[in-house]
This record gives structure tokens, sequence and C-alpha cells, in this order.
């Protein structure tokens, strides 16, 4: 990764007007990098905006959140836009990238593998954990100062997309970070209960109901279950009830790769994660999605039948 060297040259951004934005339905690292970057931003002084919706519930400790605009101004040009946790510019928000194609300058923080290089400046790592790993390091180095509020959006994403610590994407600077948050008098059980483990009713209801759902294919090496667009009406369910559903599968004994497919306004979702040899992230590209090699997503724009059918015949060819 190369950076521009601003480290203590902060004071030729004072004229910047800058847009922070994200991945349509934003997790816990999409959510966390973005309001650190905001408020980071804030604190050079700049009046930040970031574009974001259907932010899960369980995020609302984070500070930052003041930041958030719902309904920008239509014709609105930015100097800088800030792109985060997108592996391409389809990832966006539709109707909030032409405010990204319109902003002077482009610039994307990300660590998927199969990311596009969309940006005029492209900060990608492809073995970071998160893009808030990123981010911890790319402060540092800018000389940023990693405060109390800051931390606590970043150690949130790096929890979620490491699944608690718990995934083989974890490096030894991911626990330096831990040690230096828990310094810093932060309560990271209090935030990995909260980004993990807590479930409105609604998100219990749906995570029972795929639960119910679930099939195991080729032997038992793989795992599907799915929620359609009258469950989402029928449950009242909001943003993020469907995270870590997908993990249920991956959980099960003998499981390889876990399939959730869920209804979206544009066809279906499929999401994907595996324990220990199928790379998902490659079976996703066929569909035009990616991620990560266990954990990985993809839109499929065709009925509930052919999704599913098209995606486990994608992966019984990976399963050995």
């Amino acid at each position: 990764i190369q950076l521009p060297h601003v480290a203590g040259e902060h004071a030729h951004l004072s004229h910047v007007c800058p847009l922070v934005l994200a991945h349509e339905q934003p997790d816990g690292d999409a959510i966390g990098s973005a309001f650190a970057m905001a408020l980071a931003l804030k604190d050079m002084g700049k009046k930040v905006d970031i574009l974001m919706k259907n932010i899960p519930r369980n995020f609302d400790f984070l500070p930052g959140k003041e930041n958030v605009v719902q309904d920008p101004e239509e014709d609105k040009i930015y100097d800088l836009v800030i792109a985060l946790d997108c592996s391409s510019l389809d990832r966006i928000n539709r109707e909030y990238i032409p405010y990204f194609e319109n902003a002077k300058f482009k610039v994307q923080v990300d660590h998927h593998d199969k990311n596009t290089m969309f940006a005029d400046l492209n900060i990608v790592n492809h073995v970071s954990p998160a893009a808030c790993q990123i981010l911890v390091s790319s402060f540092e180095y800018m000389g940023i100062e990693l405060t109390k509020e800051i931390s606590t959006c970043l150690i949130t994403g790096i929890i979620t997309d490491t699944n608690g610590f718990k995934d083989e994407n974890v490096t030894i600077e991911t626990f330096d970070f831990a040690s230096f948050v828990l310094n810093k008098g932060i309560n990271l059980s209090k935030i990995y209960r909260q980004a993990l483990h807590v479930l409105s009713r609604s998100k219990f209801e749906a995570h029972k109901l795929a639960m119910s759902r679930l099939e195991f294919l080729c032997d038992g090496k793989i795992a599907f279950t799915y929620i359609t667009e009258e469950d989402t009406k029928n449950l009242e369910l909001h943003a993020g009830d469907k995270e870590g559903i997908v993990e249920i599968g991956r959980n099960v004994e003998g499981v390889e790769v876990s399939i959730f497919l869920y209804s979206t306004p544009r066809g279906y979702k499929a999401s994907l994660r595996s324990n220990d040899y199928v790379n998902v992230s490659d079976i996703c590209v066929i569909f035009g999605g990616g991620g990560h090699i266990k954990a990985a997503a993809t839109h499929m724009i065709m009925p509930f039948d052919e999704a599913k059918q098209r995606i486990i015949e994608e992966v019984a060819k990976k399963i050995k």
C-alpha cells in the first residue's frame, strides 16, 4: 500500500468538502470504517457527510452516527469522496453512485480479494482482515490520533469481520490493536456482545426460521437455507436481521460450505461461507460477486428456484 505522505500536513485539507460511502446493506466493518473516517475528518475541522442506509440497530452504540445524511442535496458535488469496504463501484448503493462519480477526487480503502481499483487512489490490502484494520495503520501513518471514539468504531469493524477473532484472517496487528483498545479503557467484551450476539426479536425469528429450513447436500458437506420476501414482510425484518444466518450452517459438523439465499430488491443475494478448502470468492465471481476465500457473496438476478439450483451446482463442483 502506498499512501500520500500527509503526516503533519493536514492544513491543505482545510478547503475540502468530503463525503464518506460504504457498501449497501452495511455490516460492522463498513459502518465502523465509515464512522471512524468521518470522525477523523471532523477532527481535522471538516464538515463531513456519510451517505448510508439500512444501518442495523445493534450498531446504534457507535459514535459518529450523527454524520449520516439520509437525504443529500441532489446536485451536490464533493471535493473528496472516500469509499470504504467496497470491492467495486457497483457495491455502493446505486442512488449514491453519482455522488462518487462526480466528486473531484476519489479514494477507496478496501481488503477484498477481487478489488477493481475503481478510485483515483486505491488503498487496498488483500490480506487485511478488515477495512477498519487498514485504517488503523493508515491513521497512524498520517499522524491522525486514534481517539477513544475512533478506536471504538475501528475495533467494532475488526471484531465483526474476524467473527470475534475466530477466523483465520486475524493477524498479529489485529491483537496489537485490541490490546491498544483495552489500554484506552474501551470495553471490548461489551462491543463483542453488542456487535455479534445481541438479537432483536425479529432477528431471532429470522434465525429460527432459517435454521428450520436447513438442507444438507453432498453427503452433508453443503448446508443451504433461505429467507424470502414474504418472510421479510411477515416477520417485519429490519436491516441487519439476516446477518449471521449463514454461520448457522457453517457451524454444523461436516459442512464445508454454507449457503444462505435471501430476497433483495434486485432478486436474491447468496451469502457463502466455507470452512477448510473451498474458495467461495471464486464461486461468487461467476455471478458477478466476490469477497474473501472463506466468506463471499453475490447478487443473483433470477427466480428463487434457478438461483438455488445454480449456486448449489457451482459449490458442488468444488466439494471433494
